[in-house]
């Protein structure tokens, strides 16, 4: 945006927000927004805020002309930035507004945020003018297919003050890499006094009780908080260092004095380091640790049959394991471990009814049921069932006061599961709809965590489900442009994370998808997605058994069949 900064003279306010009450939400998350963005030093100028904007956060009664607030507020603002959508074209209020500031202040710049249908549609009539005197307003285009939220924000920002936007965007890009480099080395620095209280321990016996609480309270941050800030700005490699001085800290202790609770802390451990070897493709390794830790779990519950932590802890053995099988086609395997798991989601519910991790548990066990039905008899219709009542589990546990950010993505996850089995029995529109409300709740996970880039991959799994619906639908033309915008998506999260083989699978059925739909639209696009797809076999074949291939393998034969 090359419009003019706002005049250096006096104002009471940097800008001033006009917009329709439809878009309030958007509102108040620029007027934030704008008032914490922090201007960098240029010069001898010193760091500064944009703050104050004025927003008019009241409905505006039922008179025929603005209130003297607003008014005031309008002769009182370096610069107006209108709300543009057919909501804010509709509303007189921001038309009367944008006419008054333009009459006030004809030498002060207006910005325009749209957020909503095409310019014609959104843009207020004394936005553009008429006749010999229209104007084309200069727009932030904050629509997902457009500049999205982030690069919208530093035109506005860019607009407001006269800095250059590519200054602001190399600035923004830095903030956010200083952001990872501050995560990295809090979990390096945590693993250096971990690996300082293990040391501590050894060498003095009398301390021994209680280094080894200091140290069960360290392992128990890095399975929880630093995990999942890890897994956010995907540092797999700093997640296995972090794992290794964990396990390091049960491996200088013999196992059978160790306490129940310290016990199943380090199955959790296990479960994480299979987690984390299985998106990397390892899928005997990522076996090899979840036997090991159901071996625990199992002797913990033996122990204590009735303790729901207990009952809890080998629930997620249970499921681990069958997880593992599933992913090597082992049906049999996969079936005992999760009928398994289901058992015990029950014995958890009657122990502690009604509880956050209870609704879970279940919504899990039941979703897996529906997974595995499907894929075993082929019906979908028989297993539908399971996947209501998963959905049902995870949407009261996603309602409860207590719900975290992490339930609300399980209760996605099932949505996105239910709405695949409802696509495979033909009813397409409920399965759309499905994986509309999907996507909704993975962008308000990621508008509160932009930074998060298991939520970044996480968002495009509605997108490809969609793509694939809309190729069954007999609409492969758009099918493909959707499929085209994934895979750009993925090649950007890929070039980050070269080794990640759980995001090449993405990457492939995303290919897979977009070379279908190219071929019955007729595009002459589908040899290339042909290509990529392949290649992106190949590079999964380097890490996945025969086995583990074989859902693979018959996905590209049918692509390969369609060349011949």
């Amino acid at each position: 945006m090359h419009q003019a900064a706002a005049p250096d003279q006096p104002t009471r306010y940097r800008a001033f927000i006009s917009y329709s009450h439809s878009d309030s939400s958007f509102a108040r998350w620029l007027h934030r927004s704008l008032e914490r963005f922090v201007l960098p030093a240029t010069g001898e100028a010193a760091r500064q805020r944009l703050a104050p904007v004025f927003i008019d956060r009241a409905e505006l009664p039922a008179a025929t002309d603005l209130s003297a607030t607003v008014r005031e507020a309008l002769a009182g603002s370096a610069a107006l930035i209108v709300v543009a959508s057919p909501g804010a074209r509709a509303s007189a209020w921001v038309d009367r507004e944008i006419a008054l500031f333009r009459e006030l202040h004809p030498d002060r710049p207006i910005l325009t945020a749209l957020i909503a249908g095409e310019p014609d549609e959104a843009f207020p009539p004394a936005l553009t003018g008429s006749g010999a005197t229209r104007i084309e307003p200069l727009a932030a285009d904050f629509r997902k297919q457009a500049d999205g939220r982030r690069l919208g924000l530093l035109k506005i920002v860019a607009g407001l003050t006269g800095q250059p936007l590519d200054r602001l965007v190399q600035r923004d890009s830095q903030a956010r890499q200083r952001r990872v480099m501050a995560v990295t080395a809090a979990a390096l620095l945590l693993s250096l006094v971990l690996g300082s209280l293990l040391v501590l321990a050894i060498q003095a016996r009398a301390e021994a009780e209680r280094q080894r609480a200091s140290a069960e309270g360290m392992v128990e941050f890095m399975l929880t908080d630093l995990r999942e800030k890890l897994k956010g700005v995907g540092r797999l490699d700093v997640m296995d260092a972090v794992n290794a001085r964990a396990m390091a800290h049960y491996a200088a202790q013999p196992l059978d004095g160790l306490p129940p609770a310290s016990l199943t802390r380090r199955a959790r451990l296990l479960h994480a380091m299979g987690e984390d070897a299985a998106s990397r493709g390892q899928m005997a390794e990522a076996s090899a640790l979840y036997g090991e830790a159901s071996r625990t779990t199992a002797a913990v519950l033996a122990r204590q049959p009735d303790d729901p932590d207990a009952i809890f802890a080998h629930a997620q053995s249970e499921f681990w394991v069958g997880s593992a099988a599933w992913v090597q086609r082992d049906l049999p395997r996969t079936e005992r471990h999760w009928r398994a798991y289901l058992t015990h989601a029950e014995a958890l519910a009657r122990r502690e009814p009604g509880s956050l991790r209870a609704l879970m548990e279940q919504g899990y066990a039941q979703g897996n049921m529906c997974e595995l039905v499907n894929r075993q008899t082929g019906r979908p219709t028989e297993a539908l069932p399971w996947c209501e009542r998963s959905t049902a589990f995870m949407r009261q546990a996603a309602a409860r006061a207590d719900a975290t950010a992490q339930n609300r993505l399980d209760l996605a996850n099932r949505i996105g599961w239910q709405a695949d089995v409802l696509g495979k029995a033909g009813r397409i529109a409920a399965a759309l709809a499905l994986r509309a409300e999907e996507a909704a709740i993975i962008a308000r996970l990621l508008a509160a965590d932009p930074a998060n880039r298991d939520l970044a991959e996480r968002r495009l799994w509605p997108e490809v489900g969609a793509g694939q619906l809309e190729l069954a639908a007999g609409r492969p033309g758009a099918a493909l442009a959707r499929m085209q915008r994934c895979l750009s998506d993925y090649a950007r999260l890929a070039a980050d994370r070269p080794d990640d083989r759980g995001l090449t699978v993405q990457q492939f059925r995303a290919a897979w998808v977009a070379a279908r739909a190219a071929r019955a639209a007729r595009s002459d696009q589908a040899p290339a997605l042909v290509r990529q797809a392949e290649a992106f076999h190949a590079l999964l074949r380097r890490s996945y058994s025969s086995a583990e291939m074989a859902r693979f393998d018959t996905m590209l034969a049918q692509l390969q069949e369609g060349d011949r």
